[in-house]
Parts: structure tokens; C-alpha cells; sequence
């Protein structure tokens, strides 16, 4: 089986991209909307053929008959409709593929992991301030009035009121240590999706997590024809997550991102400054996890080594701080 598939890889090269229908399968998040752009059908197809390279070189050093691919990435960066686009490409060329995505396996629904990281942030800044000495009755009551307003997170605000920065930095601390963790995620339950696949188990029970309450469920999947494995999430190169072979980053700017999310709409508040510091704290989470990444691309699809990647990061922020 793992010479068939090595074959098949092998014969593909040099490689001619098949033309995209409207309408291709796309990852297993209920509801969940991908709309490819000719950016993300020009991105996959420099992908590719680097793809094959490493399912390649994994097959070669483990001689495992089934590869497991993560798409990492920020929030909005295109993740989903690139996934969907390699997987499809695989198909075309005869290797069974599933694209699974690492939104199941929160450990609550949206609605209460929004509220959850907002309370972690909330809290872990009035313990700071407490700690710090700068908690007054006074600065309780305007903190009061800023979380209504969903602006305690605002930076700007901490020029009128240079105590707030106390209260938004020990709140950042907080949700760095829930942000990626297994307190937010289940990782060990999707290690274990990915340990059965690589094992070889021809059916898996799949996780499903809507937006509701209710909107909980698994799915009994037939994997008996599936080769590649490919995950979709941005938490797809972290430390918990066991069993990838091939770790692929996509890089965008904060721009792009809040553009995507838009487009989107998966939740309300796209833009607000809490969600800004969500998404920053996300990125610094890839930035420490991007030296795992066996392909790393540019926005426009350029494969980057790891330094290019870290002078553009590096960059970037400069420019966003000027």
C-alpha cells in the first residue's frame, strides 16, 4: 500500500492542477462558509507540488501508508479554503483525503469560549491591578463602564487613564495562559483521531461542534480509502497536538485577517479590541511554533525559509506599531 501511494505522489510530478468546479468538499465545521478566491486557488497550486515533496520524504522515513497534514495559520488567513484545495488536488491525482477541521474540539461552543476568554482576560487584569496596588473604588467603577462598553481592552485608552495599561497587560498575561491550551482545547481527544488514523482504522467517530448548545454530536466517517489526513486550524502546530507529519503555516497580515473574518462572519464583534488581542496573542503562539513547519508560505504564496519568515513577522509589527 505505501509503495502504491509513493507511486501515485511520484507520477504526478511534475504537476498540472486540474481546473476547480464551483463547488468542492471543504472541512467538517457545521456551518461553517468557504469561499474560494482565484488568491487561494493561485496559493494551493504553489503548494502543491512542495506538499508532495514532504508526503514524500514522510513516506520514505516512516513507511507509514497514511500522512497526516496540518494547514496552520492566523484566524482568517485562508485556512479552510486552502485545505479543501489540497485535499482536493490529492483526490484528483487518486489519493483519498479527508479535511478535518480543528474547531470540533473546543471544550465549549463558541458563545461560551468567547465568554470564557473574556472572563480570563477580566479577571486575570483586576487581579493584576489589585496585586500591582493600583485597584481604587474610583478606577472599579470606570472599569465597570469600559467592559460595558467592550473597551477595556482598547490600548488607546490608556492614554487618558495610564492605569489601564497595569489592568490590559496582567489581562493579556491571563489569556496567554488559556488562549492554544488544553483548557480551552481538547487536544488529547483530536491526538487520539489522529493516532487511529495513522494506525490505520478504517471508520473513526468525528467529533462535530455547531454554535448552539445543542449543536453537539459524532460522526461515524469511513476512512478505509483515505491516505492524507489534512488538518485545518490554527492550532495545528502546537506542542499538544501529537502525530502531524507535515506541519504547513500560512502567513498573512492583521489587515488580511480582519478583512477574511468579515467576509466571513462567523461571530459578532469581528473587530473589536478584545478580539484585536485575541488575534495578537494567537499570532505570537504561531510565531513560537513556526521553527515545526515544514512548509511555510508568504501571503502570496512564496515558500519562505524559517529566518525569511521571522524578518517578515518582524517587519510587519514594526510596521504596525509605527
Amino acid at each position: 500500500m505505501t509503495n502504491d501511494l509513493v507511486a501515485t505522489l511520484r507520477g504526478c510530478l511534475p504537476w498540472t492542477p486540474a481546473t476547480i468546479p464551483e463547488d468542492i468538499p471543504h472541512g467538517d465545521m457545521p456551518g461553517d462558509q468557504v469561499s474560494i478566491a482565484p488568491s487561494h486557488i493561485a496559493k494551493a497550486t504553489r503548494l502543491f507540488p512542495l506538499l508532495v515533496e514532504q508526503l514524500l520524504s514522510v513516506l520514505d522515513e516512516s513507511g507509514a501508508g497514511r500522512a497526516v497534514v496540518a494547514v496552520a495559520g492566523r484566524s482568517g488567513v485562508g485556512k479552510s479554503e486552502i485545505a479543501s484545495l489540497v485535499s482536493f488536488h490529492l483526490r484528483t491525482i487518486g489519493i483519498g483525503c479527508y479535511t478535518l477541521s480543528g474547531d470540533n474540539y473546543p471544550r465549549r461552543i463558541p458563545a461560551h469560549n468567547d465568554a470564557e476568554r473574556l472572563r480570563v482576560y477580566r479577571q486575570g487584569g483586576l487581579r493584576g491591578m489589585v496585586e500591582s496596588g493600583t485597584y481604587t473604588a474610583e478606577r472599579a467603577m470606570a472599569l465597570r463602564r469600559l467592559s460595558a462598553a467592550g473597551a477595556d481592552a482598547d490600548p488607546g485608552r490608556t492614554a487618558e487613564d495610564p492605569w489601564l495599561a497595569v489592568y490590559q497587560q496582567a489581562g493579556r498575561t491571563a489569556l496567554r495562559g488559556y488562549l492554544g491550551t488544553p483548557a480551552e482545547i481538547d487536544f488529547d481527544e483530536l491526538s487520539g483521531v489522529v493516532g487511529q488514523f495513522r494506525d490505520g482504522a478504517d471508520a473513526i467517530w468525528l467529533k462535530r461542534m455547531g454554535r448552539a448548545e445543542a449543536d453537539l454530536w459524532y460522526d461515524h466517517v469511513d476512512f478505509s480509502a483515505v491516505r492524507v489526513l489534512v488538518i485545518e486550524w490554527t492550532h495545528g502546530m502546537s506542542s499538544y497536538l501529537q502525530g502531524v507529519h507535515v506541519p504547513v503555516l500560512l502567513t498573512g497580515t492583521p489587515a488580511e485577517t480582519l478583512a477574511h473574518r468579515r467576509a466571513r462572519n462567523r461571530d459578532g464583534a469581528t473587530d473589536s479590541p478584545f478580539t484585536t488581542t485575541v488575534l495578537q496573542i494567537e499570532q505570537e503562539l504561531l510565531d513560537t511554533q513556526a521553527k515545526k513547519a515544514r512548509i511555510i508560505l508568504s501571503k502570496g504564496g512564496d515558500p519562505l525559509s524559517y529566518d525569511q519568515y521571522r524578518r517578515a513577522t518582524d517587519q510587519t509589527r514594526s510596521e504596525a506599531d509605527a
